[in-house]
C-alpha cells in the first residue's frame, strides 16, 4: 500500500460539550394560553366612512335601484334592473338621471316605460325630479343580466 492511500488514525481521549441552546423569552405555560394583543381591534372598531345619500351605495341611491327593481318587463317576467336595461343612474341633489335602453328598439313598451320610469323613480322619497336618458348604443344584449336574471330564466 501506498502512503497517500492510508488511513491515519487518531485517538481522542476527550471532546468539549457542545454549548447549550438557550431562548431568553420562552413563555411560560399560563402566558401562552392568555388571549394575544387582537392586531384586527383597530380595523374592527373603525366606523365605515360616511356616504353620501346619492353616491353609489347611499340610502337615495339605493332607494332608487330598489324603485327600478319593481318595474317588470312585461314580455319577461324579470325586473329591469336585473335584465340590464339600466346602465347609469346619477344623482345630483335630488335631480335623477337615469340612462337606459331596451331590449330592442322595436319593443312594444318603448314609449310606455322610460315614463314608467320616471314616475317611479321621481316618487322615491328625496328625489326631486327624474329624467330618463333612453340610449341604443351599446345595444342591449343577454350579457347584460344579472345571474338572479338568468337563473330566473332558465339560462344559468
Amino acid at each position: 500500500m501506498s502512503e497517500d492511500r492510508m488511513i491515519k488514525v487518531e485517538e481522542v481521549t476527550s471532546v468539549e460539550a457542545p454549548p447549550k441552546a438557550r431562548v431568553e423569552d420562552m413563555e411560560s405555560a399560563p402566558a401562552k394560553l392568555e388571549r394575544k394583543r387582537d392586531y384586527l381591534e383597530g380595523f374592527l372598531a373603525a366606523k365605515p366612512a360616511e356616504v353620501a345619500p346619492g353616491a353609489v351605495g347611499g340610502d337615495l341611491y339605493e332607494a332608487v335601484i330598489n324603485a327600478l327593481k319593481d318595474i317588470f318587463d312585461p314580455e319577461i317576467p324579470v325586473n329591469i334592473y336585473d335584465l340590464g336595461l339600466i346602465y347609469n343612474v346619477e344623482i345630483d341633489e335630488g335631480h335623477v338621471l337615469v340612462t337606459m335602453t331596451l331590449t330592442t328598439p322595436h319593443c312594444p313598451v318603448a314609449e310606455s316605460m322610460p315614463a314608467e320610469v320616471e314616475l317611479r323613480v321621481g316618487a322615491v322619497p328625496g328625489v326631486g325630479d327624474a329624467e330618463v336618458n333612453l340610449v341604443w348604443d351599446p345595444p342591449w344584449s343577454p350579457q347584460n343580466m344579472s345571474d338572479e336574471a338568468r337563473l330566473e330564466l332558465g339560462m344559468l
